[in-house]
């Protein structure tokens, strides 16, 4: 039958978890014994079970201690040697960033028209080349530039004529309503002073037209009668 693979897992049952722990145990000496006897080498393994017990193996005669010792002078020559290693190399990127500094300044002043003649005819046409691309690219950028200024005052211009076209629709739609509103109160003038004049015209009329009065004398002396009392006619 094939055998399942191991999980490789923490055994919960203590009796398995120590069968295991002596298996395994014996299983990694004899692997550091053939280890150091196939290749010349100097193993020491300590290890300590769950319950605090010490184990430890060592092909060297004078045991775990002489390996340890080596070990910590190795460990302390490493950090030191990893050091030392680290302060050259910081160095020699210092003294290139230096040089480099220094060949930027150079340079620098080249372009200003300086420290020319040491450069000789290539220098100077390799200058010259130098200079004119640059000023082709700083004339391109620039075109670039207005161009866009250019574009972004249209875009203004535009938005400002559609905002002013949309106020003279405003302000002819305020001066419809004014006249309207003008000629509405001239034609409620017109009618009030119609009316008005009316009535003025009816009162001066019953004004100017008075009441006519008459007196009537009779002729008492023909008729012999005696007088009566005036009498007031319409």
């Amino acid at each position: 039958m094939v055998r399942g693979k191991t999980v490789i897992e923490r055994i919960e049952d203590t009796t398995s978890r120590q069968v295991t722990f002596s298996k395994r145990k014996g299983g990694l000496f004899k692997k550091a014994r053939e280890l150091g006897v196939l290749c010349d080498a100097q193993v020491g393994i300590l290890l300590f079970s769950n319950t605090g017990r010490l184990y430890e193996y060592s092909n060297s005669t004078s045991g775990v201690n002489s390996i340890i010792e080596r070990y910590q002078k190795v460990k302390e020559g490493q950090q030191f040697m990893s050091a030392s290693a680290e302060a050259k190399f910081w160095q020699a990127e210092a003294e290139r960033l230096r040089q480099q500094l220094q060949n930027l300044h150079e340079e620098h002043r080249q372009l200003l028209g300086q420290n020319l003649p040491g450069l000789g005819l290539e220098g100077l046409k390799g200058l010259e080349n130098q200079l004119e691309t640059s000023i082709h690219n700083i004339r391109l950028t620039k075109d670039k530039l207005i161009i866009d200024k250019i574009e972004e005052l249209n875009k203004k211009e535009s938005l400002v004529y559609q905002e002013n076209i949309e106020l003279h629709k405003k302000l002819n739609i305020i001066r419809r309503e004014n006249m309207d509103l003008q000629n509405k109160l001239n034609r409620q003038v017109e009618v009030n002073g119609i009316i008005t004049s009316s009535t003025s015209q009816y009162n001066i009329a019953a004004r100017i037209d008075p009441v006519h009065l008459e007196l009537s004398h009779p002729d008492h002396a023909e008729r012999n009668e005696q007088p009566q009392s005036p009498t007031l006619c319409l």
